[in-house]
């Protein structure tokens, strides 16, 4: 008796990730606060779909490496589909990785000597962000102020290390004319003005 090829529906299962992918991305942005303009998309296989337009939060968690390799290794239709969802994805800065790191350390009590989550110094609040986005700083405020291209103060990107009075005390550019430092004994990881404690420089890690 002959062997009796199964007939593939290959057509069909792309056309089907497709859909789910759309999908998952819509329910997503519709979950995120700020979801709010919609854009229409072309599924293969289905046709023109509204779904909102996605918000930040979404966005950045689909910029992770994870997710760009899962989407690199999808089929054509599906990276069409997700393609015309985020057109504006781009890859994060070390410092804005960094950044992201020192957020979520906010209110974390000052220690001396402090490079952990159980406690931070200022360079130690700078040196464990950093190594959060894979980049070893030294130990020091003084000796981070060396470490990376120098930058000026007008030309700050968000996690840029601002180095103050020559090395005494180092943070993270937060943006908007605001630094997150740990500040002093008594005092826990917070957000400052950057303009605060004295003269400024900073470094920037590519």
């Amino acid at each position: 008796m002959g062997k009796h090829n199964k007939p593939r529906h290959t057509g069909l299962r792309v056309t089907a990730r497709g859909a789910i992918i759309a999908g998952a991305v819509a329910s997503a942005a519709l979950a995120s606060a700020g979801a709010a303009a919609a854009q229409t998309v072309t599924v293969a296989g289905i046709g023109a779909v509204e779904v909102p337009a996605l918000p930040q939060p979404v966005l950045d968690q689909l910029s992770t490496p994870q997710a760009q390799g899962l989407i690199s290794q999808a089929p054509p239709q599906v990276k069409q589909t997700v393609d015309q969802l985020l057109p504006q994805i781009a890859p994060k800065s070390v410092g804005e990785r960094a950044l992201d790191a020192a957020r979520t350390r906010v209110g974390t009590p000052y220690i001396w000597g402090g490079q952990n989550p159980g406690g931070f110094d200022c360079s130690g609040l700078v040196k464990w962000s950093y190594s959060q986005a894979g980049v070893r700083l030294p130990r020091t405020s003084q000796q981070q102020a060396r470490f990376g291209k120098p930058v000026a103060p007008s030309d700050l990107k968000p996690g840029d290390v601002v180095i103050y009075n020559g090395g005494t005390h180092a943070a993270l550019y937060a943006g908007d004319g605001n630094i997150l430092q740990a500040p002093h004994s008594g005092d826990r990881v917070r957000y400052s003005p950057l303009n605060s404690m004295g003269k400024i420089t900073a470094v920037r890690r590519a």
